[in-house]
């Protein structure tokens, strides 16, 4: 219970009254997804004393039934935070994994709110409530725009409320030429008004016709409103803020009204320029009331009264002239981006270039994205990577520096991705002689977004030397639609941060999107935004060739050869003396020599490996590499055969003509599936031939041996007999033909 009762002391920090409706049912929602009851938040929702009703929270909790981004703890936390709160710091305890040491300052924050001092507001003792009035228009309006101003107010628990929409059928010229001569009497312009409610005004121009955001007819203006602190508090942070105030005005209450210019075209630059401005407020400690983001919101006249204390302008024309200029201001304040350099001042000392990681083809601390379809391997080939850089051989082809790499693995339990290291090693008949090389990360079921795991990970990182970090796969760690340009390209900037935090390369890969690749460049085969293939440094893109029916049957010749080789290499060495080499690229011929020379066990024996190795060979898919790279030349596509678990380089060259299945005709591709009669019948011939020489190991062979070692029925081997023709059969017992 250790953990409720520090959350329920954090939301204590939180005053439920300062916020608004999504914010108070945000907590909701992340009280019931850490594990309180609804009781914890009716509790702490009781301090609303003018909002709160018995009963709404236990029927608001019965509707939260979790989502793919829920609303969790750490939402509570940061509310807190923005309130105020000040978490204790223990003293003298083992820094975890993820506790921040140091930090960096967040953008958009140009306050220490830690150093600002309250700046006070002082109330006129004497004013003149016209000249108010007055100046406010002449500051904020042209004299031939309409103006909306409600002085009427209804009462409702206590709170003053304006009545209805107000008068909006004068112009600002008109308004200050009678309030120009009213003799103080204001009432006698704008009517009068109850001076325990005081009265409002709409801060942009109208059309004439009615109050809503569509008769808005300049969007000159938005309202800052935060009555979350002392009024002094909020003077001090809007002036250090620096806003492009056109009126400040009191409020006669708990808050300062700031009318600021936001110069919009239209109304969707409106909205967006009143997000920023409310995003920098509230990150500089300013908690902007969010329900006056409206064009046609009204706020407090100035020159009124408001039970007992006064509604006037405080000042004008404050902060920076424009939007423009404030928008540029706060953009620069963060800014740590280098100045240019000259050209000439360099010229004759360049920088040196940073090594190669990859040989021709990947830098140290550069970016390579490895793309291509499910079933390609993608992650055993980034697996045979890491291998290769720990142990310094090569990759692909191309030579790899040695040095330490750290395997990011998001998708593989733990002990499945150990024993893949495992079995990788193995089948590349490489020692494991550097595994100090090789660090695993183990994120299955823990992976955030990459924007939370970069800076994790950069810290784990720091001082271990990695010379690359492999990250697999990256999907589960986008954040945003991976089929938008800007949010890939922030996504993207986060495998920059490690890269220069760090100093090592980044290798990461992505899947294609669906439907027919062959036609494609490898740039646009990825999935989503094209900034994935155009971010990184070097993108190697997969694709998976139709291997022809008679290049199987020659990779099928080649494994019975190379089987048989091995078995003779081990049991007859002096079979070189005995045997062409071009028998020894003849299945036949080296099936033939095994029997004579084999005793009849170890023949049979070698016939069950080559089955095995038969079978094998059938299951491999055939690929190629293309690559796009931006600090070498373009390398030529390399050709393998993945072998599970790990990609063989076609050394025989038997892939370089094959063009991918989407690329070729479909007559092509049909005749290519297509087997001939004479290619089925030779089929059928050499695997009766193969069986029967399996099953003759010193006994006399029967239709009921055929048939169990081909695993079809006697009926089907005695049909395949007749075909041969060189077989006969007597009492299910069968023989070769002597002529």
């Amino acid at each position: 219970m250790e953990q409720q009762t520090d959350i329920l002391e954090i939301i204590g920090h939180i005053n439920p009254s300062e916020l608004d409706y999504q914010e108070w049912v945000n907590v909701g929602m992340a009280l019931k997804h850490e594990g309180y009851t609804a009781s914890d938040w009716e509790s702490w929702s009781q301090r609303d004393t003018v909002r709160y009703h018995r009963g709404e929270c236990f029927k608001k909790w019965g509707s939260f039934h979790g989502s793919a981004l829920p609303v969790t703890a750490g939402s509570i936390v940061q509310m807190a935070l923005d309130h105020g709160w000040k978490p204790s710091i223990e003293q003298g305890h083992e820094l975890d994994w993820d506790d921040a040491v140091g930090g960096t300052k967040d953008d958009l924050v140009v306050v220490d709110k830690s150093w600002v001092e309250a700046k006070e507001v002082r109330v006129p003792q004497k004013w003149n409530q016209a000249a108010q009035i007055i100046k406010y228009l002449e500051t904020l309006f042209e004299p031939s725009e309409i103006v909306g101003y409600v002085m009427q107010s209804w009462e409702k628990d206590g709170k003053y409320l304006p009545s209805n929409k107000g008068d909006y059928s004068r112009s600002s010229g008109k308004l200050i030429e009678l309030l120009s001569k009213c003799d103080g009497d204001i009432g006698s312009v704008l009517g009068d008004y109850n001076q325990n409610a005081g009265a409002w005004i709409r801060f942009n121009p109208l059309d004439g016709k009615d109050v809503k955001n569509d008769n808005v007819t300049e969007f000159r203006y938005a309202l800052v409103e935060s009555d979350g602190m002392s009024i002094e508090e909020q003077n001090a942070i809007i002036r250090e803020l620096e806003l492009p105030i056109a009126c400040l005005v009191h409020s006669g209450g708990k808050s300062l009204h700031a009318i600021v210019h936001i110069d919009a075209e239209n109304y969707s630059e409106y909205r967006k320029r009143v997000d920023y401005l409310y995003n920098v407020c509230k990150k500089n400690g300013l908690k902007v009331d969010t329900q006056n983001k409206n064009p046609s919101r009204l706020s407090r006249l100035p020159g009124i009264e408001r039970n007992g204390n006064k509604q006037f302008l405080v000042d004008t024309n404050i902060g920076k002239e424009s939007w423009n200029e404030w928008h540029e201001w706060i953009e620069s304040v963060n800014d740590d981006l280098p100045e240019p350099e000259s050209l000439d001042s360099v010229w004759d000392n360049l920088p040196k270039l940073s090594p190669c990681l990859i040989d021709n083809l990947l830098r140290k601390g550069h970016k390579m994205l490895i793309a291509g379809p499910s079933k390609a391997g993608k992650s055993f080939l980034q697996i045979e990577l890491c291998i290769a850089i720990a142990e310094g051989k090569k990759w692909l082809g191309f030579d790899c520096s040695k040095g330490r790499v750290m395997y990011v693995n998001l998708e593989l339990d733990r002990a499945s991705c150990l024993h893949r290291f495992k079995d990788v090693y193995s089948a590349l008949g490489l020692a494991a002689d550097n595994l100090k090389n090789i660090d695993i990360w183990n994120l299955r079921g823990k992976s955030v977004p990459m924007d939370k795991l970069a800076p994790k990970l950069i810290r784990r990182a720091a001082k271990k030397d990695y010379e690359a970090i492999i990250i697999d796969p990256i999907y589960k760690v986008i954040t945003g639609d991976e089929n938008s340009a800007d949010q890939m390209a922030n996504f993207c900037n986060q495998f920059d941060k490690v890269c220069t935090e760090l100093g090592c390369a980044v290798i990461y890969c992505h899947h294609h999107s669906k439907g027919s690749q062959g036609g494609k460049k490898s740039m646009d085969r990825a999935s989503g935004s094209g900034v994935f293939a155009r971010d990184p440094d070097a993108l190697l893109d997969l694709i998976e060739l139709e291997a022809t029916n008679s290049l199987l049957q020659q990779e099928e010749n080649k494994v019975i050869c190379s089987t048989c080789i091995e078995w003779l290499q081990r049991y007859n060495k002096g079979y070189e003396d005995d045997i062409s080499q071009d028998d020894m690229c003849s299945s036949k011929a080296m099936l033939d020599y095994c029997r004579e020379k084999l005793p009849s066990i170890d023949f049979k024996s070698l016939n069950i490996e080559v089955e095995k190795a038969v079978e094998k060979s059938k299951v491999r898919t055939a690929w190629r590499i293309e690559g796009t790279l931006r600090e070498f030349p373009k390398f030529s596509p390399v050709n393998l055969w993945f072998d599970y678990p790990v990609h063989k380089m076609d050394e025989s060259g038997s892939l370089k003509d094959i063009s991918p299945e989407e690329e070729k005709p479909s007559w092509k591709r049909a005749m290519d599936k297509r087997k001939s009669p004479a290619d089925k019948k030779k089929e059928r011939k050499e695997a009766i031939e193969m069986a029967y020489e399996a099953c003759s190991m010193g006994e006399e062979v029967t239709l009921e041996m055929l048939s169990e070692y081909m695993a079809v029925t006697e009926k089907t081997v005695r049909s395949r007999l007749k075909e041969h023709g060189n077989f006969e059969i007597e009492e299910g017992k069968v023989r070769k033909k002597t002529r």
